[in-house]
């Protein structure tokens, strides 16, 4: 989606600035496999909690390898984490990142989950170009961003800030083995990169890889897996500050620009 900020002058009578704006409210939202993160304007990170329906021995996983498996356990999850943390007698405007790769079926059953917040309007963002927004990354030149997350590894080429080309893996941090060699994750990850250069029939993804990858999500904190995968690569790696949660703080800077966006009208 293009963002397009409007001029102050162009807000309705009485409209404050945002986030000062109570009508206006916002949430940034971050739904991963094992962590949930959350944003709310004019307080900032307020969650970076386990992903399950509830506490104690009933606890369930109702997102799984970057899938909603359980859309009313999430919005189980939320209303108890969020519900009372959000200023009353409002409705967010909410931003929730996405995986790639999952296309409108995970946009959809993120969007009927969030819906027990009672938001304004609900607004998806590519995780991966959350975290180019982040990382406040020149998109005006192909970018190859890849997010080693808990469960899911995404590969993706931006281009203009817009998903060209993405893969992805089952495999995560989690899935490193005891002996703590991440071997199987980089070898997964330099495959993606070079079947995304062998089927580009443009210079893009090559350009992006000579100027270095973007890493982001929690694996990027593991020097083990950064080196070996610039060398697998032969380029350099460059890692997002506080890459675990990345993707969030792109959320909420997106939704700070989508605070006046004609699509964030809604009910």
């Amino acid at each position: 989606m293009t963002v397009i900020r409007r001029p102050r002058a162009a807000f309705p009578a009485g409209h404050r600035p945002w986030p000062r704006c109570r009508r206006c409210s916002g949430l940034a939202l971050d739904l991963g496999s094992l962590r949930t993160r959350a944003w709310i304007a004019g307080r900032g990170v307020v969650l970076d909690v386990p992903t399950v329906t509830c506490l104690g021995a009933d606890a369930a996983y109702p997102i799984q390898r970057g899938s909603i498996v359980d859309v009313p356990g999430v919005a189980r999850m939320l209303d108890r984490l969020l519900g009372h943390r959000l200023p009353g007698l409002t409705r967010p405007l909410v931003v929730v990142t996405t995986p790639v790769l999952d296309g409108p079926v995970y946009r959809e059953r993120a969007r009927t989950a969030v819906e027990v917040l009672r938001p304004r309007a609900v607004l998806t963002v590519p995780t991966a170009r959350a975290v180019a927004l982040a990382a406040r990354a020149d998109l005006s030149r192909p970018l190859l961003v890849v997010d080693i997350g808990a469960h899911l590894t995404e590969v993706v080429l931006l281009c203009d800030g817009l998903v060209f080309d993405a893969r992805r893996t089952a495999l995560g941090t989690t899935d490193i083995s005891r002996a703590g060699d991440p071997g199987e994750i980089v070898e997964a990850i330099a495959t993606m990169v070079i079947s995304m250069l062998r089927q580009d029939r443009t210079s893009l993804a090559a350009d992006a890889l000579s100027r270095g990858v973007l890493l982001a999500g929690g694996g990027a904190l593991r020097p083990d897996i950064t080196y070996r995968l610039g060398g697998s690569l032969r380029t350099s790696m460059r890692v997002v500050p506080a890459p675990h949660t990345a993707a969030l703080r792109g959320a909420a800077a997106f939704l700070q620009s989508a605070h006046a966006h004609p699509s964030a009208d809604g009910a």
